[in-house]
């Protein structure tokens, strides 16, 4: 997978100038960047790179500093402010879980990037090693913000910072985080969310489980009353699944490769910069 030109267009006047603390420039970054684009579609180690792409080592780590210094969330947030207007912004919440391949465990405890957890977003299981992607969707099917957590953890957690993240600067006046509507399977049914939501003013379109809707019949009047639900709106909710579905077409992030949670990331945010940039 290469960038257009039309692709290029858009993001080139978004990308470094110069080499921090150091003269000249960097390597030609359309060069680099497919490179990058073709591992992580592709799933191919960093050594098997074509030879057309140039050194392995320069697009490797282009990835890891532009994942430290913030470049490819700060390219991520540029397309999604000029995209501000063509937003949908009834929002869908969701997560899946990846496995992690073996060449993803042993992480060097030094030296590792800032931000990047400890347990580096890997979870074990009998299945082996898995990280979980928390993702929001516009009611395009396009990622609007990632968090990445180890793979046994649960969905409700990560929500609030799922939210966090939206955040799509405007030309005038503060970014814009506040979706129209947020729509989330039953996992995300408690009361901590909706009252996040309400205090918000997002409309929830969230089904309850059979279990609580149980309980709060057997209370009767201290049950309170059931939530509101859109059965309509909710059909609306598989844009997040076809969003991730877009995302698992790239095979190096469909299964995790990536060693650091931050590099992972990383790739996640390259992914959204090709999809927001090809809108």
């Amino acid at each position: 997978m290469s960038l257009t030109d039309a692709q290029w267009a858009r993001i080139e006047p978004l990308l470094p100038d110069r080499i921090p603390k150091r003269s000249g420039r960097w390597r030609d970054h359309r060069q680099v960047i497919d490179a990058i684009a073709f591992k992580y579609r592709t799933g191919t180690p960093w050594t098997d790179l074509p030879e057309h792409f140039g050194s392995w080592k320069g697009a490797h780590n282009r990835l890891r500093k532009w994942a430290a210094d913030g470049t490819w969330e700060k390219v991520f947030t540029a397309l999604l402010a000029e995209a501000e207007g063509d937003l949908d912004w009834v929002v869908a919440v969701d997560s899946t879980i990846v496995r992690a391949h073996q060449h993803a465990a042993g992480a060097r405890p030094k030296g590792a990037p800032a931000g990047e957890p400890a347990d580096h977003a890997l979870g074990r299981s009998r299945g082996g090693l898995t990280t979980k992607i928390h993702l929001a969707a516009d009611g395009r099917c396009r990622p609007l913000a990632f968090v990445i957590t180890p793979g046994q953890a649960g969905d409700a957690p990560a929500f609030e910072q799922v939210m966090a993240r939206i955040r799509v600067p405007r030309r005038t006046g503060r970014p814009r985080v506040t979706p129209e509507a947020v729509l989330a399977d039953k996992a995300y049914s408690s009361r901590a969310i909706r009252r996040h939501l309400r205090r918000r003013g997002i409309r929830t379109v969230i089904p309850q489980p059979a279990d609580q809707a149980t309980h709060r019949k057997r209370l009767g009047r201290r049950g309170g009353r059931p939530p509101a639900f859109d059965r309509e709106a909710y059909k609306q909710r598989n844009t997040v699944e076809r969003c991730i579905n877009k995302l698992k077409q790239w095979r190096g992030l469909a299964t995790r490769y990536d060693k650091t949670a931050t590099s992972y990331l990383a790739g996640l945010h390259l992914a959204a910069i090709f999809i927001w940039s090809a809108r």
